[in-house]
């Protein structure tokens, strides 16, 4: 019987693990996972809601918890806060679904230093944009600004939790929703058969079913400026881009109504 020499370079070589390249979600993976990082920040939100409505008083019953659900839903605070919980949570489900993509989390979601040029070409851009949806409001006798606005931010400045209805709008929506949409729809979307143009529509899509507490017309806006940012993610292959356009933009939003409202 033969028998392997232990000298033998092939006896002593160790046994090389094969190593899986790492890969992209594609357009289903994409979609189910999306559901998940969904399902994750409606989580985030309803939790703060949740411990709100359960520090009222008295015994609740159904009826009392949908009242109490709509009064503590609709305060400037705890729709701040529910911002805020949804990043935690919206990061976590992230992280799991990159993480088997064995690829790193800045890459996937194309996390990556912009120039000053495209910076500059997308506030230009995105203030032709918004400013072009203004006039056209103007002309048709509408409200520059959506009313839903104008509610939250008075019942943030009589809670005085104006400055965290800032925050939560202006800085961590524009992380949470960016990550989500421009990060990791667009990527997995624009590596399927649907291409960088059609993962910028379908992702804009999603990103505006986000905001359906507008109406129509303002959702259309939302979706314009979608469509604006989805277009310079591609152009520009970085989500801080967008996180930074879309930040100014909710910014320039608060102080518009801010001043629109009679608010200081």
């Amino acid at each position: 019987m033969d028998t392997i020499d232990p000298a033998s370079p092939i006896a002593l070589a160790p046994a090389i693990p094969v190593q899986r390249p790492p890969r992209v979600w594609k357009f289903w993976g994409t979609a189910l996972w999306g559901f998940f990082i969904f399902a994750a920040m409606f989580v985030g939100q309803i939790a703060v809601v949740a411990w709100f409505v359960l520090r009222q008083d008295g015994p609740i019953d159904l009826d009392a918890l949908v009242a109490a659900i709509r009064v503590v839903a609709g305060h400037g605070l705890t729709i701040s806060l529910s911002v805020i919980t949804e990043l935690p949570a919206v990061l976590a489900a992230l992280w799991i679904a990159i993480r088997m993509t064995r690829m790193r989390f800045s890459d996937y979601l194309g996390l990556r230093l912009t120039s000053w040029k495209s910076l500059l070409i997308g506030v230009v851009a995105l203030f032709v944009l918004v400013m072009a949806w203004d006039a056209l409001s103007r002309a048709t006798g509408r409200e520059v600004e959506p009313g839903f606005m104008g509610d939250v931010l008075k019942s943030a400045r009589a809670e005085g939790a104006l400055w965290i209805l800032v925050i939560a709008f202006c800085v961590v929506a524009p992380i949470t929703e960016e990550l989500f949409a421009r990060g990791f729809l667009y990527r997995g979307w624009s590596e399927s058969f649907l291409g960088p143009a059609g993962a910028i529509i379908l992702s804009s899509m999603v990103w505006t079913a986000l905001h359906l507490q507008y109406d129509w017309y303002f959702l259309g806006e939302v979706f314009s400026i979608g469509l604006l940012l989805g277009y310079l993610r591609y152009r520009s292959n970085s989500t801080w881009l967008t996180i930074i356009l879309h930040g100014l933009n909710n910014l320039a939003a608060v102080m518009q109504t801010i001043l629109l409202t009679g608010q200081s």
